[in-house]
């Protein structure tokens, strides 16, 4: 926008000057010609009206001799006295004997001036009560003292409208430089409404388009706040809601006879209590901004919780990671999901003593690889069964799980049956280390 304001500025102001200086221009030579002429033609008067009683005697040559010399000097226009015999007192012109035209012309009691095709000005004025007929004074102006003064002014129209164009790039830079901040400090705060900080807010400023835009965007993001707050509210209440039963469960666990049994009921509804629980804290709980967590670090604590019950089945799990933090952009809590569904898929759908594996890997391209792989039958039909279908009695919705969460995150989510088993692997973008500010590319303009 900055670049396009200084060139639309740029273009506008010389086609403006363009207009007003050219004619400007036009005006100032033909001024300087206009005011040479008067110069010139008032010289020839003076001479002529000096000249008058001398040419009235026949002796008063010397005096005619010293007034035309003292009216011609270095850089002056060339001043002659043409007497009736076509003698030539002064410089002599061109155009003499007195056959030509002008000069008979002018010794008709006219005074007239006339362009020769040189470009040459002669002013030629009578001088009347000569003795012996009237004489002529001529006054020629080369082109060069004709225009005198023209090449100066021309230089100062320019200068002008050079600096006419350099203020009005300058005017134009401010403007543009107000525009595109009040653009871009609006572009960082709709990046920080998208990132999730849905406390930030744009300060209206600018044009009144911008300050409308900021309002809209303002008007919004609290909009957007109050909708994410009546959900977090509506899931709270639908996670409360199985308080009772799992209170039933509870009570009915407490009322078995086996003690083991009842041991074990009790466990897995404590455990449903908390997962509940989780529920409606994190229904509970606003977004935050920019969400981190250690792929590497989570891989490893889930598939340390999954081992007790890996070796209990038989089965060889291995677990793969680099020493350093891999950050993706994933809550902790939502990295741990998407991998408990996928090592229980494993561990439920597999025979007892099959193997399996967790890889975490620090992709080319900024990208994070966590992968889960089994040395099973694979998938049915050798692709990954849809949401809420399952080939094994589930509900399907584990791969889900693992598949919104890599896709929410602006990741991949791939899974098919291999000849050693089957592989899913979910791929996400790397997150800036902790402490990093977020970047945006700044707006063109």
């Amino acid at each position: 926008m900055r670049r396009s304001l200084l060139i639309l500025t740029a273009a506008t102001t010389a086609l403006v000057l363009t207009a007003l200086l050219v004619p400007l221009t036009l005006l100032t030579r033909s001024h300087a010609a206009d005011r040479a002429t008067a110069e010139a033609t008032a010289r020839a008067q003076w001479v002529a009206h000096a000249l008058g009683p001398a040419l009235a005697t026949a002796d008063e040559r010397e005096t005619a001799e010293q007034t035309v010399e003292s009216v011609n000097g270095r850089d002056l226009p060339r001043t002659s006295l043409i007497l009736a015999d076509d003698r030539v007192i002064g410089p002599r012109p061109p155009g003499v004997p007195a056959t030509t035209a002008p000069i008979r012309l002018a010794r008709t009691g006219r005074a007239f001036t006339y362009e020769k095709g040189s470009g040459d000005r002669l002013v030629l004025v009578p001088v009347q009560g000569a003795a012996d007929g009237t004489a002529v004074v001529q006054v020629t102006l080369t082109k060069r003292q004709l225009y005198a003064g023209t090449l100066t002014s021309w230089l100062v129209l320019a200068g002008i409208g050079v600096g006419l164009v350099l203020i009005g790039l300058l005017l134009a830079d401010r403007l543009g430089a107000r525009l595109v901040g009040a653009t871009r400090r609006l572009a960082r705060t709709a990046d920080r409404l998208a990132a999730g900080d849905l406390t930030a807010r744009a300060t209206p400023e600018g044009p009144p388009e911008l300050r409308l835009v900021a309002g809209e965007l303002n008007r919004l993001a609290a909009r957007i706040d109050e909708l994410l707050a009546a959900e977090r509210e509506n899931a709270a209440d639908l996670a409360h809601r199985l308080r009772t039963p799992v209170a039933a469960l509870r009570l009915d666990a407490e009322t078995l006879r086996d003690p083991d049994e009842a041991d074990r009921i009790a466990a897995d509804v404590a455990a449903l209590e908390h997962s509940v629980d989780e529920v409606i804290r994190k229904a509970r709980r606003p977004l935050r901004a920019a969400p981190r967590a250690d792929l590497a670090a989570v891989a490893g604590e889930r598939a340390a919780f999954w081992q007790p019950l890996a070796e209990d089945q038989g089965r060889a799990a291995s677990v793969a990671a680099p020493p350093d933090e891999v950050l993706v952009p994933v809550p902790a809590d939502e990295l741990a999901a998407a991998l408990d569904a996928l090592i229980g898929n494993v561990l439920d759908h597999t025979p007892q003593g099959t193997a399996y594996s967790v890889t975490v890997r620090a992709g080319a391209g900024g990208e994070a690889e966590l992968t889960v792989a089994d040395k099973g039958p694979g998938f049915p039909d050798t692709t990954a069964p849809d949401r809420g279908t399952s080939g094994a009695g589930s509900t399907g919705l584990g791969l889900d799980i693992a598949r919104r969460t890599a896709e929410e995150a602006g990741g991949r989510f791939a899974a098919a049956s291999t000849a050693d088993g089957a592989r899913v692997t979910l791929t996400f973008p790397r997150a800036r280390p902790r402490g990093t500010p977020s970047a945006r590319p700044a707006p063109t303009c």
